[in-house]
């Protein structure tokens, strides 16, 4: 393994690394990331940061349920959120979050 391929393995944990992998265009197996995906993402996330804010505690919710649902079984989830002084999962974020499961 070369220390450019150890670099980019060391790279795929955490919150960061997908912005710094896009950030350089390198996936992480070491692959370039194709200019038209880059451009069209850097494209929509230029969209996203003109976009006014509704404030801090709703993007955080927001980002607890959708990066939770993931990690973390409905109920308990829903507890937390409670428990935290939010709002408890909204029907269609259950639908759509745990629907599948």
């Amino acid at each position: 393994m070369t220390a450019e391929t150890n670099q980019v393995n060391q790279t795929t944990t955490g919150a960061d690394a997908i912005d710094q992998a896009i950030a350089q265009g390198i996936d992480f197996d070491g692959s370039p990331i194709p200019t038209a995906k880059l451009d069209l993402y850097n494209k929509v996330m230029a969209l996203e940061a003109n976009r006014q804010r509704s404030g801090v505690s709703n993007t955080m919710r927001s980002r607890i349920v959708r990066i939770g649902a993931k990690h973390i079984p409905q109920a308990e989830l829903d507890t937390l959120l409670v428990d935290a002084g939010f709002a408890p999962l909204k029907e269609k974020e259950i639908a759509f979050f745990y629907g599948g499961k």
